[in-house]
C-alpha cells in the first residue's frame, strides 16, 4: 500500500498541493485525470524523486520512506511522457542497462526478458535500432518496457497513450490490466477519461486551482 500523507508542494507563489492525502491499495490502478496545470505529473515526479516534496510523508507498506527511495530501491518504475530514452543506445540496450547495473541481473537474463517485453508490445523487430528511428508511439512502448524490466512494485505512467493510435492504446490497456493481475500498483496520469475508465480501480479528477 502506498500512502501520501499531508503532502504540500509549491512552485513560487502557486500552491500545487496543500495537505494532500492519498491511499493506493496494493495491486490497484489509480488514474489521475484532468487538464494540464493541476499537478498530476508533478505528483509522479515527486514519487520518482525528481521534484522535492516541501512537506508531508510518503509511506510504503506501513513504513515511511523518502520519495527517492522508491526509485533507488527499484520499487517504482516511471514511464515519462517525453520517453527519456538514451539516444546513443539501441532499444535493447536501453532496456537492459538498468537491471544489469542496479539489480545484478545477468546479461543473458536481461536480454531474454527485454526481448519478451518487446514482442508483447509489438516491437520485436526494433530491438537493435536506435531511438531516433522510432515513431512517438514506438518510443512510448519502449519506455513502458524499460519501466517493467526492473519488476517494480509500482509503475507511474505520464500520459501513456498520448502518442498512440486506438489499436495500440488497447494494447497498453491490456498490459496495464495484466500488470494489475500480477499485483503491481499503478498510477496513471491521463487526459483520456475513457482510457481511465477502462483500466482503473479508482479515478481522481484533478483540476487546476
Amino acid at each position: 500500500m502506498l500512502e501520501l500523507n499531508n503532502i504540500s508542494k509549491k512552485f513560487g507563489q502557486k500552491v500545487i498541493f496543500d495537505q494532500f492525502n492519498l491511499v493506493i491499495p496494493e495491486g490497484k490502478v489509480l488514474s489521475l485525470v484532468g487538464p494540464s496545470g493541476g499537478g498530476k505529473t508533478t505528483l509522479l515526479r515527486m514519487l520518482a524523486g525528481l521534484e522535492k516534496i516541501d512537506s508531508g510523508q510518503v509511506v510504503y507498506n506501513g513504513q515511511a520512506v523518502s520519495a527517492d527511495h522508491l526509485q533507488t530501491e527499484n520499487l517504482l518504475g516511471f514511464v515519462f511522457q517525453d520517453f527519456q530514452l538514451f539516444p546513443h543506445l539501441s532499444v535493447l540496450d536501453n532496456l537492459t542497462l538498468s537491471p544489469v547495473k542496479t539489480m545484478n541481473m545477468s546479461k543473458e537474463e536481461a536480454l531474454k526478458k527485454a526481448k519478451n517485453l518487446l514482442e508483447r508490445l509489438g516491437l520485436g523487430e526494433h530491438a537493435d535500432v536506435y531511438p531516433y528511428s522510432l515513431s512517438g508511439g514506438q518510443k512510448q512502448r519502449v519506455a513502458l518496457a524499460r519501466a517493467m524490466m526492473i519488476d517494480p512494485k509500482i509503475i507511474g505512467y505520464d500520459e501513456p497513450t498520448s502518442a498512440l493510435d486506438p489499436e495500440l492504446r488497447q494494447e497498453v490497456e491490456k498490459l496495464i490490466l495484466q500488470n494489475r493481475e500480477t499485483g503491481i500498483t499503478q498510477i496513471v496520469v491521463t487526459h483520456d477519461m475513457q482510457f481511465a475508465e477502462n483500466i482503473s480501480d479508482q479515478i481522481i479528477k484533478v483540476n487546476p486551482k
